[in-house]
């Protein structure tokens, strides 16, 4: 989702702004091809690896029968934990042989929120592992390896949720209307934990700490949520003043949805094991809530997705051309397949099932678009180049 942009910054670092990157092959004189492209393999690469998990996660959701089904959607959950693996092990190369540009990324305000997703990836392979990976790996090491991911995505996540806004504050500076969509991306984190925290609750001894893991899940659905809150009017007012965003730039529209989504997919499923975990009239009220919540927010992010995908077109029209941000398209649909998936439960209506397999549709068709782009930009050694400087 992060754009391979960049253009200087008050910081004297680098700021997106949808100016694409030329080609390159990201190798200097005597230097290993591995490590100068690892040197610019920047958190954003994290968003292939949610946009690729969220596939099989909302897959298994949906009332689709088919045959093959299950094991496409295995497959899909495999590769996912193999970029994962992959990503990390990059990443880590990343900071120890380049720690001056690690330690750049998060001065960069345009880079610095992309910290947030390392924890939706980290949320999004354990819940697919869970998922459907148990019918691979078996139950009891799918759970134990879900349960891990998601404390440490959970841990990573708060972090980053508390950490990027103090260096906003405190480390970047920013300039006036420069609010974008990208700043959700820490913020949305705890929502991802509080989406996928639900399944390990019937794992848990009855009692306390079902009910601990319950409402720990509340807590962090409304930390994220009220943070979204503050700064989805930021992005708004930043379009009406101020214009489309750049070209590159203009796939973040997408990232809005995340937070709808994902809320919605997160009170549907908390409301799903509240009973047996809460009383009955506090899980009828839980219940009760993700429907009233759910309906309303659903509705919103179709109003979104409807401005965000004229706006695309436009953009579109005007030659924007792929860069990383198109994985932008794909982790906030999932969470509207999700969501949408979570409502059809809970209020019966075939409505949200058709909706979900539609909204399935398109994801499936933007994962393979961006999964195509990626690996071609990969193997002609464009996606890892240093940045070229943006001239006036």
């Amino acid at each position: 989702m992060a754009t391979l942009a960049h253009a200087p910054s008050r910081t004297g670092t680098t700021a997106g702004t949808g100016t694409t990157a030329g080609p390159g092959t990201g190798v200097g004189p005597g230097t290993p091809a591995t490590a100068a492209s690892v040197r610019h393999l920047g958190p954003n690469w994290y968003a292939a690896v949610m946009g690729t998990a969220i596939v099989a996660n909302a897959g298994a959701v949906l009332p689709l029968t088919a045959p093959g089904l299950r094991t496409a959607y295995q497959v899909v959950w495999a590769l996912s934990a193999l970029m994962l693996l992959t990503l990390l092990a990059a990443r880590t190369v990343h900071w120890v042989r380049h720690g001056d540009q690690a330690r750049r990324h998060l001065l960069d305000p345009s880079v610095a929120p992309f910290y947030g997703c390392l924890a939706m990836a980290l949320l999004a392979v354990g819940g697919g592992t869970l998922a459907v990976g148990r019918d691979v790996i078996g139950e009891p090491a799918a759970l134990a390896a879900d349960a891990v991911l998601w404390t440490l995505g959970t841990l990573v996540g708060l972090t980053a949720a508390a950490a990027i806004p103090y260096l906003m504050v405190t480390r970047h500076r920013i300039e006036t209307g420069s609010a974008s969509p990208v700043w959700l991306l820490p913020l949305v984190a705890p929502m991802v934990s509080a989406a996928l925290g639900p399944a390990l609750v019937p794992h848990l001894p009855a009692g306390q700490w079902q009910a601990a893991l319950l409402f720990t899940c509340y807590a962090l659905f409304g930390m994220s949520l009220l943070a979204t809150l503050l700064v989805l009017p930021l992005v708004l007012s930043r379009l009406i003043h101020h214009g489309p965003l750049p070209l590159a730039l203009t796939p973040t529209l997408f990232l809005v949805l995340g937070p709808l989504g994902q809320s919605t997919t997160a009170l549907a499923n908390l409301a799903h094991v509240a009973p047996g975990v809460v009383d009955a009239s506090s899980a009828h009220a839980m219940g009760a809530f993700a429907v009233l919540y759910g309906v309303p927010v659903t509705g919103f992010a179709l109003l979104w997705l409807a401005i965000a995908t004229a706006m695309v077109v436009r953009a579109f029209r005007n030659g924007m051309g792929f860069t990383m941000t198109w994985w932008g398209f794909t982790f906030p649909l999932g969470t509207c397949v999700t969501g949408a998936a979570g409502l059809a439960l809970r209020t019966g209506l075939g409505a949200f099932d058709w909706l979900a397999v539609g909204l399935f549709a398109l994801l499936v068709t933007a994962v393979a678009v961006a999964g195509t782009h990626t690996a071609a930009g990969l193997v002609r050694g464009r996606l890892l180049a240093p940045p070229r400087p943006v001239t006036a």
